[in-house]
């Protein structure tokens, strides 16, 4: 057998392995969108799989009623749009000063960060930190811990070391200030890392619940997933119940949490797409350069 043939047999297998690998990961997903889109009948006697069975939307008719769960997702959407941009500002801001030799004690900041990595104050301290500053039951409270993301300044600080100083020292003798020359250099030829951080950033923040159950009382500050946290946890009907007094016309409590589910994880899958070009490119960054 020839060496081509081998390679063609070889890249066959690899497609069908991922192929397969793929779908094991997307079953999941499907199932609970199945089981959004079922009739309860199908759901409580387990006919659905990947597929809907008697297709049904009046689960996600309830969501969409449900004015608390509306306002949640506003909120989320709100909340990750101010959590990604005062992250990125940080995290710039102090990525590209320790990219600079001659900052002093530049060593010392990086061992401080690369501390945080390892090692933490805990939940009590931080805690008792975000209530000393009054930040309980406020945005703030979600923002302003997790502003800074040490691995991921890191990367940044790498991606920004990559950079041609060349380029930087043009700027300067054109008068360019150190500001300038971030804006109009540095930030134009990072966008894949930037953008892949940005990702990192929302998806952290559109995923995250359990500050919000630490620092939030307030059901008006609720984000997506602590709704859904709640929704899952709590036992609305169980099943007995809800077998003995099945209404054809009010989902159960089963197909309610699929379709609050997908309700909350179909906006962040659609970011993607838009991203997905910086995405790729940006997770190389720190392979080449250290």
């Amino acid at each position: 057998m020839n060496t081509g043939r081998i390679d063609k047999l070889f890249d066959a297998f690899i497609i069908a392995f991922v192929a397969i690998a793929s779908f094991l990961a997307l079953v999941p997903i499907l199932h609970l969108a199945s089981v959004s889109l079922s009739s309860n009948a199908a759901i409580l006697s387990n006919k659905v799989t990947v597929f809907p069975v008697e297709w049904s939307t009046v689960a996600y008719q309830t969501v969409f009623r449900d004015a608390k769960m509306i306002g949640s997702l506003l909120f989320t959407i709100g909340l990750v749009v101010l959590f990604t941009l005062t992250c990125m500002i940080m995290t710039i801001c102090a990525a590209y000063p320790l990219t600079k030799k001659r900052l002093k004690g530049r060593d010392f900041f990086l061992l401080m960060i690369v501390f945080t990595m390892f090692f933490s104050g805990g939940l009590i301290p931080e805690y008792l930190l975000v209530k000393t500053l009054k930040l309980t039951n406020t945005i703030w409270a979600l923002v302003l811990p997790g502003m800074i993301n040490a691995f991921y300044l890191i990367i940044l600080k790498t991606f920004f070391s990559s950079i041609p100083e060349e380029l930087e020292e043009s700027a300067r003798i054109d008068g360019s200030s150190h500001f300038g020359t971030l804006v109009r250099i540095v930030l134009p030829l990072s966008l894949p890392v930037l953008a892949t951080l940005s990702l990192f950033y929302a998806v952290g923040r559109w995923n995250g619940f359990m500050d919000a159950l630490f620092f939030i009382t307030n059901q008006n500050l609720y984000p997506i997933q602590l709704k859904l946290y709640q929704l899952v946890i709590s036992n609305q009907m169980s099943d007995a119940t809800a077998t003995e007094g099945m209404n054809s016309l009010a989902p159960i409590p089963e197909s309610l949490k699929a379709a609050s589910i997908m309700f909350a994880t179909i906006p962040i899958l659609l970011v993607y797409p838009w991203l997905q070009r910086y995405f790729i490119s940006g997770m190389m960054i720190g392979a080449v350069k250290g």
